[in-house]
């Protein structure tokens, strides 16, 4: 048995250590906001207001050239112009924004400043929950649902200053698409449209957000990403997205949140028109927020600190189980050789095995409780006419057993460690996140929904790495954007960004859509 005094020591020790990790986590939430407020002087070349990155806009609205309430009127007359063409934007609160943004000029005037995002007016994915904003997460029964208060993630840009104009479309649950739809879609809203091209998907489950992103709507937006539902609209809509490190980003205030076997899968991050934009607004978000029990306190590193001179790069144009058009694989071969040279060596190499058993995997994890877990959500909502496409997959599928649940389960944490062991000989990653560009919204009768694409996307949420996309290429007719996955090692997004950054110096990145 302990002495009072052996326990009152290992009492002491209990509390030190406890008090300690609190310490450390604070210490990297204050270093990535520290990151962010001191983020390097903006390179966008771009003059127009609603185009111009939100770095530029912020810096700008700081130097008092650019007020906030005129970034929130050009950004809402933006949104009227175009939103009944693309169905982006599905609720609204330009009244509440203008009343913010005056508060925030009349702070300017007294030198007084909120945050590095200062009068920059954002768009949120209808998934995350947004104080006295109706957040349906496109589902019946979340209708007329109005937030007490906001996901953390959206506290977080608010409390740096950022201004909500409105939210965006996504599929319900961001996972229960409409049937012949392949676009972010649902019952409520319905289809969002492509700027490049009306008729083309926006892709999903952040389609919304990368279409009026694109579109000049809105300075940033957040999304979540389960299976490339960032990276894909990143993607379909030429914008630069992030999905960053698992756990590093709190879900905390996401319909689809935190815990469960599909835990490490989702992440959240901002979609944006140029990299240099999720320099500034991921690390604002990241850390522990003391909710999202899986939330790691790991601190920021500078881009800017990169050498890209010293970077090993891999790189693959196809994957052997998507199919992969040409203009795609042409891409990621133009991007590996403008990294030929600018950096210590470039290599095509595909993991395909690994990859193969790693789709696998994921696959059956998906579909292992037969998606119950979707029907649980309906339930807690009160949602009784949810996605007919999600009902008659339920019809066709058959849950696994534990046994093969947790063999999947085994099977994908293999594959985890071997991806790790073959990462070991690189430091960055080029592959595509599609097999094509953004392809017809209505899909035609008896085919299957894309999730082939997963092979590409899916992959890295399982592995938990993250992954920016930025456009480095057109369809030959030059109308569609084709971007390309830049994956690094965990917690590696300054690799990811640098690379990134430098990708998009030579493609040029987001081009203006012609709507």
């Amino acid at each position: 048995m302990k002495s009072v005094l052996q326990q009152l020591a290992l009492d002491s020790s209990r509390r030190d250590f406890l008090r300690g990790r609190s310490l450390l986590a604070g210490a990297a939430v204050a270093a990535s906001f520290a990151a962010a407020t001191t983020a390097r002087a903006s390179t966008d070349a771009s003059d127009e207001l609603i185009f111009m990155s939100a770095t530029k806009l912020a810096g700008l609205i700081r130097a008092r050239k650019i007020s906030a309430l005129e970034a929130v009127d050009a950004f809402i007359d933006r949104q009227l112009s175009v939103n009944n063409e693309l169905n982006a934007v599905v609720m609204n609160c330009y009244a509440r924004a203008r009343k913010e943004a005056k508060a925030l000029d009349e702070k300017a005037s007294r030198g007084e400043w909120v945050g590095p995002l200062h009068g920059v007016p954002m768009t949120i994915k209808d998934s995350l929950d947004t104080e006295g904003v109706i957040s349906t997460g496109a589902t019946y029964g979340r209708e007329q649902y109005v937030p007490k208060k906001d996901a953390t993630v959206v506290a977080r840009v608010r409390k740096a200053g950022a201004i909500l104009l409105g939210k965006t479309n996504t599929p319900e649950f961001t996972l229960g698409g409409l049937a012949g739809i392949n676009a972010a879609s649902n019952l409520l809203y319905g289809s969002s449209h492509n700027p490049y091209d009306l008729t083309r998907s926006t892709a999903g489950s952040s389609g919304g957000a990368g279409a009026i992103v694109a579109a000049g709507g809105a300075a940033f937006d957040i999304g979540s990403d389960w299976g490339g539902s960032i990276r894909g609209p990143s993607h379909n809509n030429g914008v630069a997205g992030i999905k960053p490190t698992s756990v590093r980003v709190p879900r905390t205030g996401h319909i689809v949140d935190y815990g469960g076997i599909f835990d490490l899968w989702q992440q959240l991050g901002p979609i944006c028109r140029r990299v240099e934009d999720l320099e500034l607004i991921t690390p604002l978000i990241a850390g522990p927020d003391y909710h999202d029990a899986s939330c790691a306190p790991v601190p920021w590193a500078d881009p800017a600190a990169v050498d890209l001179k010293k970077l090993k790069v891999a790189f693959f144009p196809t994957n052997g189980v998507t199919d992969t058009d040409t203009d795609t694989q042409n891409t990621v071969r133009q991007a590996a050789k403008w990294l030929d040279g600018a950096t210590a060596s470039v290599k095509e190499d595909l993991p395909k095995d690994i990859l193969e058993q790693l789709y696998d995997a994921r696959n059956k994890i998906t579909n292992g409780d037969a998606w119950a877990f979707y029907k649980r959500m309906a339930d807690k909502w009160g949602t009784r006419n949810f996605s007919p496409a999600v009902t008659e997959r339920m019809k066709t599928l058959k849950p696994l057993s534990t046994a093969e649940l947790v063999e999947a389960w085994e099977r994908a944490d293999e594959s985890k460690s071997r991806m790790l062991q073959w990462m070991a000989s690189y430091d960055v990653l080029l592959c595509p996140v599609a097999g094509k560009p953004a392809e017809p919204i209505d899909r035609p009768p008896g085919s299957p929904p894309a999730f082939g694409s997963w092979s590409y996307t899916g992959a890295f949420n399982s592995t938990g790495w993250p992954v920016v996309v930025v456009r480095c290429g057109s369809s030959a007719d030059g109308k569609l954007p084709i971007g390309v996955q830049v994956v690094a090692a965990p917690w590696r997004e300054d690799i990811c960004l640098a690379v990134a950054s430098y990708l998009e110096s030579r493609s040029g990145g987001w081009k203006r859509p012609p709507v």
